[in-house]
């Protein structure tokens, strides 16, 4: 997520750190950097120059030029104006009032609206103890009520759609009772999309929302189309109106253009950003969270977030000790990947490490945890608990004894080895405070 932006921002604060003293001229190079970073970001040209200009005032003030580190103050700069265009603030969901609370996901086709939907109810009753209920009011396409319905059971959410209905505002009628009556206390409606904007889907879009009166109306937007996705935003806010944006696919490659200039050309915040294949994979949207991982500073608290949710307190604390005295091993490895693939693959977690404390080298996709588990399990339980002890004929039995390569015993201890210097990284203070410097 905005890899290819953190790079490009973070050579430019680079080269800023590397002078004892910063002239206007230093400066004005610095912006020039950072504009072209942003527009090859796809950021909106009127959004790009404005930031630079206020940038710009800020950071060739006497204060900042004659500071100890210009260089720094310079980078804090850039940061609040981030989080500044972000939205500054996380913006809640509003679901007051008596329930059922209903929220209307709209979009394109394609924009990953059924996804979110089943992501989104997943994601409230895990943090909020709700009990939801998504509808499946995209009645032209079969598939996506099929896909809706299989979804919501690995959510653990209700589901409804009636097949033989031919009008979505009929079925988001009768959700909305049903769910009262079931004590379902949010309304995920998934309605249909079309290729681009055009007055039919409007018009059936306005039936649906006049019917749910929605709490909330999330527009679920396509994080990989850039200025594109600003574009659709434009128009379905004059046409239909919606309360917040659902960036999805940020994972992909993303560079970033859509979530920086969505907030300054509509007025509306992102609440949701989506990322990863699995039903857990949809995060509250944070400017100042968001502005560190921006700026490859990471997100900590993100990633110490996604842990508590897996780890239990004993858990914690013997993983710790573990950590604390490097006796962490493969059996231990085989354990953590469970846990792991749930919270999303090891690519995204390090992600939300700041670059500093990134171990380099490491490619792990959640469809290989299998094959590992079943290398692991082909160890002697010596081998498990000392893995330096794997020379090579040991890796040729391993491998033979799983049915794969010794190439693939190779990764598989790599990737252990990478794990292990990333767990020994985060518990690292000083690891920290480098980010800093």
């Amino acid at each position: 997520m905005f890899d290819k932006l953190a790079d490009r921002l973070g050579q430019t604060f680079k080269n800023l750190s590397g002078k004892g003293v910063l002239s206007e001229s230093n400066i004005s190079d610095a912006m020039r950097e950072i504009r072209r970073a942003l527009l090859e970001a796809d950021v909106n040209f009127k959004v790009a120059k404005k930031f630079v200009a206020e940038v710009t005032e800020k950071a060739t003030g006497e204060r900042v030029l004659k500071s100890l580190s210009p260089g720094q103050q310079v980078v804090k700069i850039v940061n609040e104006q981030i989080v500044e265009l972000l939205g500054s603030n996380a913006e809640k969901l509003e679901l007051t009032g008596k329930p059922p609370h209903v929220i209307l996901l709209l979009g394109l086709q394609g924009s990953g609206k059924t996804t979110t939907a089943a992501r989104l109810a997943y994601l409230l009753q895990k943090k909020q103890n709700r009990r939801c209920m998504v509808v499946a009011a995209d009645l032209q396409r079969p598939a996506a009520i099929d896909q809706l319905e299989v979804m919501a059971k690995k959510a653990g959410a209700s589901f409804y759609c009636d097949r033989n209905e031919k009008d979505p505002a009929e079925v988001t009628r009768a959700a909305i009772h049903k769910a009262g009556l079931a004590y379902n206390d949010v309304v995920i409606v998934d309605t249909a999309g079309r290729l681009h904007v055009d007055s039919d889907l409007m018009e059936e879009l306005e039936r649906v929302k006049a019917v749910a009166k929605p709490d909330e109306s999330l527009l679920v937007l396509d994080g990989l189309s850039g200025q594109d996705a600003v574009n659709v935003a434009l128009e379905f806010n004059e046409q239909i109106g919606f309360s917040g944006a659902v960036l999805t696919k940020m994972d992909g490659d993303s560079r970033g253009g859509a979530a920086l200039s969505f907030r300054a050309v509509t007025g509306k915040p992102i609440k949701f950003v989506g990322i990863g294949e699995s039903v857990t994979g949809l995060e509250e949207f944070d400017p100042s969270r968001m502005a560190g991982r921006i700026l490859g500073m990471g997100d900590i608290v993100g990633l110490a977030e996604k842990a508590q949710e897996m780890f239990d307190a004993k858990e914690a604390t013997k993983l710790q000790k573990k950590i604390k005295t490097n006796s962490f091993n493969l059996e231990d490895f085989r354990k953590e990947l469970v846990k792991i693939k749930k919270m999303g693959s090891l690519n995204e977690l390090m992600a939300m490490l700041p670059k500093g404390m990134r171990p380099a080298g490491a490619d792990l996709d959640s469809s290989q945890f299998t094959q590992m588990e079943a290398l692991i399990n082909s160890m002697t339980t010596r081998e498990r608990l000392r893995p330096e002890i794997i020379n090579g004929s040991r890796r040729k039995r391993i491998a033979k004894g799983s049915g794969r390569t010794v190439s693939d015993v190779n990764r598989l201890l790599k990737e252990y080895r990478t794990m292990k210097k990333m767990m020994k990284r985060m518990r690292s203070t000083r690891g920290m405070a480098s980010m800093f410097r």
